[in-house]
């Protein structure tokens, strides 16, 4: 496992375990299968992974509490736990940060974030005293070191800089929204800035895992024997400001391959660069929505509609047509994105900010032509 000092002597490893994507019981459920999630712990401490990142709505509250009991086991001085204050979940920073040490079961949470700050939000976030009420933690060692998660624009990005000496920031990057995003100015804003950066959706919720055709075959030509994500881990952790790369890993085998990337320091060739970036335009050409699966969206909800999975089946009828989705059809009425109504609730908690309601009208337009 790769190491990289962070400060005050902390060495992180390089791969971190994101507690979002935890083996479930039922598929859209947020109950976790405990003795499956167990298992990938276990197999991530024997592996040296000693960075876990949790938050307050993971699993519906209950990626905490498992977390928490899951960690247990091992020596407090073992591991390092990240957890963050979501805003839009729960304004009042003091009920939840005591809700979260209650379900973690610790007496102070390593790294600390305020949760996903996005543009719409940030003035009423930051208005609220909740950054000087978590710096006071941090004096009184309940919190290690203080950052953000961030989903904004570079202005508001740069604004956040200025007020509060951050010890790190977490954000989405990935090689393709670096070539087709926003990924890359954000990055070196931080950068010039010095903080260590956090990396969440290194493989962008999994699309670089299974790219388009024409993507895998650009990666392939490389190397065939390796996984078409391990080419997004390498990218994101060949970056010299980057800390620790998340992964929510769900199985064993994704466990695997990723303790397999992150055992050597091989840095990337001109060749394996150019066809990476070969990759990202040839995904971005083929891809309308590009949703990470989060579910943040879903929640929040009045209809319980699997928002996700709707989305998926809308890049599949723009990329390959209609025909695709007929299986849609067969749907409880409720389900289907008819039943969408337009209240914007899923477009408010989306970290890309997606206007869900047109896709979901244009996706039922499609159904209704079949």
């Amino acid at each position: 496992m790769e190491y990289r000092t962070f400060r005050d002597g902390i060495r992180l490893s390089r791969l971190g375990m994101g507690v979002m994507r935890l083996p479930v019981l039922e598929q859209n459920n947020a109950r976790i299968d405990e003795e499956k999630a167990m298992k990938l712990i276990e197999c991530c401490m024997d592996a040296g992974v000693n960075y876990y990142d949790t938050a307050y709505i993971y699993h519906g509250g209950r990626s905490e509490e498992f977390l928490g009991r899951a960690l247990a086991k091992y020596p407090r001085d073992t591991y390092y736990v990240a957890d963050k204050y979501n805003f839009q979940a729960e304004a009042d920073y003091r009920k939840q940060f005591g809700e979260q040490l209650d379900r973690l079961q610790m007496d102070r949470i390593d790294f600390y974030l305020l949760h996903g700050i996005q543009d719409h939000f940030v003035d009423e976030m930051l208005a609220n005293g909740c950054i000087a009420y978590f710096d006071a933690k941090k004096k009184e060692g309940r919190i290690r070191y203080l950052g953000f998660s961030f989903h904004g624009s570079a202005q508001t990005l740069h604004r956040l800089l200025k007020l509060y000496p951050w010890d790190f920031v977490q954000i989405q990057l990935n090689y393709y929204d670096w070539y087709c995003g926003d990924a890359k100015e954000l990055y070196e804003i931080l950068r010039e800035a010095d903080i260590p950066v956090m990396v969440m959706e290194p493989v962008h919720g999994g699309l670089l895992a299974a790219p388009v055709k024409e993507a895998a075959e650009a990666l392939r030509a490389l190397d065939a024997d390796v996984s078409l994500a391990s080419w997004a881990m390498r990218w994101v952790k060949s970056l010299d400001q980057v800390q620790v790369v998340l992964s929510g890993m769900s199985a064993r085998e994704q466990i695997e391959d990723n303790i397999h990337t992150f055992s050597g320091e091989a840095a990337l060739t001109k060749e394996e660069q150019e066809a990476i970036e070969r990759a990202a335009r040839a995904q971005f050409d083929s891809i309308s929505v590009a949703c990470t699966g989060c579910r943040y969206c879903c929640p929040n909800c009045p209809q319980e509609l699997d928002i996700p999975f709707l989305l998926e089946q809308y890049n599949k009828a723009k990329m390959g047509g209609a025909w695709r989705i007929r299986a849609l059809k067969d749907m409880p009425q409720e389900k289907q994105p008819a039943s969408c109504i337009g209240c914007g609730a899923c477009t408010e908690h989306c970290p890309q900010e997606f206007a869900v309601f047109e896709y979901m009208r244009e996706l039922q337009e499609m159904l209704e032509k079949l």
